[in-house]
């Protein structure tokens, strides 16, 4: 552990909507915070601009460093320099439709990135505690209501390398004693979340449309059933699986199901929009493979670590289309959301 009891933390995906949370809601707990981010030519750091300071001071929280989860012994020699207390396995190429199009992409990163740090932190013998981030997307085609229990049967290159995660996941905890836990998450959006995601895509378009700086938006399958909650809310959860006396698994859901229509009808509704009029049908947004629904049944983590979420998808489709609101208005000048301001990540 860090001097002064200080805990540390590695995040790889830090620079994602899930990772800027996290890293936001560890500093208001005091944790000392080291991200894995990508070499590029251009700053993909948006998200935790606000976090960042200079390393130079001496009161740094938060330290970044290039990496990547297909160089396993980038890894390790990160693992073996931070010397992490807990590791958040946050990184992926996290787009379900696009894993069609980059298969072999997304087992690389999804699916062994994972295996690749578990291997290092045992070779390393470190004793942090680790967190990968599984998906409902592993259930696939099994019907709701899903827990820890039910059958898995992914149905997208995506979901197959986090059941692939999830799997090894389990195994170095039960074949090496290592404190390893999975949070199985169902979707979760804030504006945050990237633009070509469909909740993002559609509460962008609102703003844009009532701007009046777009007028159509392309949408694939309106019937697809999902569980949608608030992401500030479930990098909590991740939080508290690593605080637990025992490592395990949980299902992190809200336990309610709407349709993409329904949140079309919630985030169009509240600009005083009728969606109808602006929403078209485009077949290259569908998947090989459909999910038709996906709704989880959160009872063990409300049980176990007293994790419940505060905002449905009703309200979390108003909050994305106030931020998107705020976005179009600052254009060109920086501007994020801030859900743990005043908390201390309480």
């Amino acid at each position: 552990m860090a001097p002064g009891n200080q805990k540390k933390a590695l995040i790889t995906g830090i620079t994602g909507q899930d990772g800027s949370y996290l890293a936001e809601f560890l500093l208001g707990k005091g944790y000392e915070v080291h991200g894995v981010i990508r070499r590029s030519s251009t700053f993909n750091t948006q998200r935790i601009e606000h976090l960042y300071e200079d390393f130079h001071k001496k009161d740094a929280k938060l330290f970044l460093h290039y990496g990547d989860l297909s160089d396993s012994s980038r890894l390790t020699t990160l693992l073996q320099t931070v010397a992490p207390d807990e590791v958040y396995n946050l990184a992926a190429q996290s787009h379900v439709r696009v894993s069609f199009d980059e298969p072999e992409h997304t087992g690389n990163t999804t699916g062994l990135g994972s295996i690749r740090l578990l291997e290092a932190i045992r070779l390393l013998g470190l004793e942090c505690r680790f967190y990968q981030a599984s998906s409902s997307e592993m259930f696939g085609a099994t019907p709701p209501p899903q827990n820890e229990e039910t059958v898995f049967y992914p149905r997208s290159p995506y979901g197959a390398a986090k059941l692939y995660s999830h799997w090894v996941t389990k195994n170095y905890r039960e074949g090496y004693g290592m404190f390893a836990t999975s949070g199985i998450l169902f979707n979760h959006e804030s504006p945050r979340r990237g633009e070509t995601f469909v909740t993002r895509k559609i509460t962008r378009a609102v703003a844009r449309i009532a701007a009046g700086v777009q007028d159509t938006l392309y949408l694939g399958n309106l019937d697809a059933i999902r569980d949608w909650g608030y992401a500030p809310e479930y990098v909590q959860a991740m939080w508290m699986m690593l605080q637990a006396d025992e490592p395990d698994d949980f299902v992190i859901a809200t336990g309610t199901k709407y349709s993409v229509e329904d949140f079309l009808g919630f985030a169009f509704e509240h600009a005083g929009l009728d969606w109808k009029k602006y929403v078209k049908f485009d077949e290259r947004y569908l998947r090989p493979t459909e999910v038709d629904a996906l709704v989880g049944d959160r009872s063990k983590a409300e049980r176990v670590l007293g994790w419940a979420p505060k905002v449905l998808t009703p309200e979390l489709a108003r909050i994305m289309v106030d931020a998107d609101q705020q976005i179009l208005e600052h254009e060109g000048q920086p501007w994020t959301d801030r859900p743990f301001r005043g908390t201390e990540g309480s």
